[in-house]
């Protein structure tokens, strides 16, 4: 009689999840992971190796420390401050080459908060950095200028500009300027103050209101003017505890909150806001990555509405530096993300912007240097180490024992690729004799029909450009067990891929 063979299709979906028990995810959640490192959901479908990051210029920073501020400008032009040699915040503008100084400040402030404003027609920038005055940039002429109106905002903490008044936070207090204008303290002229009665630690313009975060509270400014401004509480219960890591991504705010990364969301209700706790499918990650550092910073992937917090350690090296991945599927709500992390990218501070039609990704560290992520395919010349693993999954009962022999990858190479497959049985048991774990093996997307211009074995009288790269990728596999996770690891500098579908061949023995 025939052997009647079965066909079990993974389709790559659902990111990293850790809160659900193993049998429980590879049963519910198939084409999940229990490790998505360095991978990214795409909006696309499937998963994909996500992109490195290059130089900005090759021409440090002049200095010593952590990069203090970053903001990028547009896609050419990238504003940066660091301790100069008197002991003191220095600020530099680079357009890719050397960097140019534009003054220093009285005193070595912390880590910059800043805003993008225009009032008049020019691009301007407030930084403020917990110990100097809050200064304006000029992006016309590249000049850097004190606002010394009010020793009220002398080491402003944060800053915001709403109703075209800047907002200067400071302890529990904000300071707001008369109406457009950014230095105008005069209270004949609408400039006030309000105390939200516990330390702020961030603000994000979201909508028609002014969010203020402090540590134990999230609050809201409505209104137009010092006439009518009006503070109400979103909640009491649980605040803030970074304001580096709050960002506006698909139409909510993700910040960092006691008991995980938060997700604060307009409802259908006018007025209302929902408070989900966007990381809980991850649970035990954010947990560990969480409780690493005090220390982090975020940044915004507008084109593929994707959140990136780093967590920042100094003593760590580059390589073993984390970071987690929120992807968004839907307008609002944590039901639509799906999770990831990276690993090889220490950032101390981070910006994006969106400048024509391109988007501009940077972080620094203490090495001096600017770079600019999602770029390249390798971190500035190292590879990267793209990790999938799924949860073990039953396929059907989970009971009976499965004898296994082809699976089939279905996968979007961008140019070379070369992974490593593994599978394993069983839970990965080495007390059950019984049990054989295979041994790893390789698939490739080159061969001797497709060429990759610029690759060592491109010959070009003999290659074929502009050919198509293979899609399907078909491997014999051996052993037999109840349960089957399948590990997916590419450690390279090869472009991006995507991984799309996996589809397992096996036989279902009889119950013993």
């Amino acid at each position: 009689m025939a052997t009647q063979w079965q066909t079990f299709p993974i389709e790559f979906r659902g990111g990293l999840i850790s809160n659900l028990s193993p049998l429980q995810q590879g049963t519910n959640a198939v084409g999940s992971a229990t490790i998505l490192q360095n991978f990214e959901a795409s909006k696309e479908g499937g998963y994909s190796k996500i992109k490195g990051f290059e130089k900005f210029s090759t021409t440090a920073v002049p200095g010593s420390g952590p990069i203090l501020a970053l903001k990028v400008i547009s896609s050419g032009r990238i504003v940066v401050a660091r301790q100069n040699g008197s002991n003191v915040t220095e600020y530099y503008y680079g357009t890719g080459t050397t960097w140019t100084s534009m003054g220093a400040r009285p005193l070595l402030g912390g880590k910059a908060k800043h805003v993008l404003y225009n009032l008049d027609g020019d691009d301007k920038v407030i930084f403020v950095d917990s110990n100097n005055y809050p200064a304006t940039y000029n992006t016309s002429g590249n000049t850097l200028t004190a606002i010394t109106g009010s020793t009220d905002v002398l080491g402003a903490e944060n800053v915001a500009v709403f109703k075209d008044t800047a907002f200067y936070a400071k302890g529990n207090n904000l300071y707001f300027t008369a109406p457009f204008t950014v230095d105008d303290f005069s209270a004949a002229n609408g400039a006030g103050s309000i105390n939200v009665a516990n330390e702020i630690t961030g603000l994000a313009v979201f909508r028609d209101q002014l969010i203020v975060f402090t540590t134990d509270s999230v609050k809201r400014i409505t209104g137009n003017t010092f006439a009518d401004f009006q503070v109400a509480p979103i909640t009491d219960r649980i605040g803030c505890v970074n304001g580096d890591t709050i960002q506006e991504v698909g139409g909510d705010i993700m910040y960092l909150a006691p008991d995980g990364i938060r997700l604060l969301s307009a409802t259908d209700r006018i007025g209302d806001f929902g408070l989900d706790i966007a990381s809980d499918p991850i649970a035990k990650d954010a947990t560990t990555f969480l409780g690493s550092t005090p220390n982090f910073c975020s940044v915004l992937m507008r084109e593929k509405a994707q959140y990136r917090i780093f967590a920042y350690i100094e003593s760590e090296q580059s390589k073993a530096a984390k970071g987690l991945i929120a992807t968004k599927f839907v307008s609002q709500g944590a039901a639509g993300i799906s999770w990831s992390t990276s690993y090889g990218i220490k950032a101390f501070v981070a910006d994006s912007r969106y400048t024509d039609t391109s988007e501009t990704i940077a972080f620094a560290n203490t090495d001096g240097y600017v770079y600019e992520l999602d770029t390249g395919s390798s971190f500035d010349a190292q590879p990267i180490e793209a990790i999938y693993e799924s949860p073990y999954m039953p396929l059907s009962d989970p009971q009976m024992r499965k004898s296994f022999y082809k699976m089939a990858l279905y996968a979007e190479p961008t140019g070379s690729m070369a992974l490593d497959i593994n599978v394993k049985y069983d839970f990965g048991t080495s007390t059950n004799t019984g049990v054989i774990q295979p041994s790893t093996q390789t698939i490739e997307s080159t061969g001797t029909a497709v060429f990759i211009f610029g690759e060592s074995n491109s010959v070009f009288d003999t290659s074929t450009y502009g050919g198509e790269l293979d899609k399907v990728y078909n491997t014999n596999l051996i052993g037999s067990g109840k349960t089957i996770a399948i590990r997916i690891e590419d450690n390279s500098t090869n472009p991006t891929f995507t991984l799309d579908t996996a589809l397992l061949e096996f036989r279902q023995n009889d119950r013993q």
